[in-house]
């Protein structure tokens, strides 16, 4: 469990580090570049760098807080790898399922592995399901989010890196939008945000 500045949610939490670049929205990605300098720094987690890992001994941490929270799940990985196992996602769920009290916020760039996986996972009230959409190439994502059983469906439409259109937000219950962060980042059209607030 960490404290974070990430304006939308209060902390986060991380089963699983590490992961590898899917799409235009990975190119700067800030967890490879927190995981190197912690790694650096000699934090256990990250012994492995970027490197997708599974911490088991992380699970019990929700159970230990003692007022509800908003959380946001693997800050620092993608719940939906294709490599970690249906059974892990599973024990993630069951954690969350047994945390009512928390709001526990799911990003995945994979939304491909969600569909696959989404009805065999148990969808509680607390769980807000989200998909992240740089640009039209990626809208297929928001498709596959609205068949799921999340009772919240969200987008990250962070780094906003063109217009989204063709964006249907229909089953969608709330968006965040911005632009990339980092030494270069790629500019972001303030029409392109209005269009989405728009809508």
């Amino acid at each position: 469990m960490a404290q974070t500045k990430i304006e939308w949610t209060e902390l986060t939490w991380n089963p699983t580090t590490g992961c590898n670049k899917v799409s235009q929205g990975c190119k700067f990605c800030y967890a490879e570049v927190m995981a190197k300098r912690l790694q650096a720094m000699g934090q256990a987690k990250y012994t492995n760098g970027f490197k997708l890992t599974l911490h088991e001994d992380t699970l019990r941490i929700p159970y230990t807080w003692k007022t509800p929270k908003i959380v946001f799940v693997n800050s620092m990985s993608d719940l939906f790898h294709e490599r970690i196992p249906l059974e892990f996602i599973k024990r993630v769920f069951n954690v969350m399922n047994d945390n009512p009290q928390h709001v526990f916020q799911v990003l995945t760039k994979r939304a491909d592995v969600l569909i696959k996986y989404h009805k065999q996972l148990k969808w509680t009230h607390n769980i807000w399901m989200g998909v992240s959409v740089e640009n039209e190439d990626e809208l297929w994502r928001v498709d596959y989010l609205r068949k799921t059983k999340a009772k919240t469906k969200f987008l990250s439409c962070e780094p906003l890196l063109g217009p989204l259109t063709k964006l249907n937000l229909r089953k969608i219950n709330w968006v965040i939008v911005g632009g990339e962060s980092g030494r270069k980042p790629r500019p972001m059209n303030p029409e392109w945000v209005y269009e989405i607030y728009d809508k």
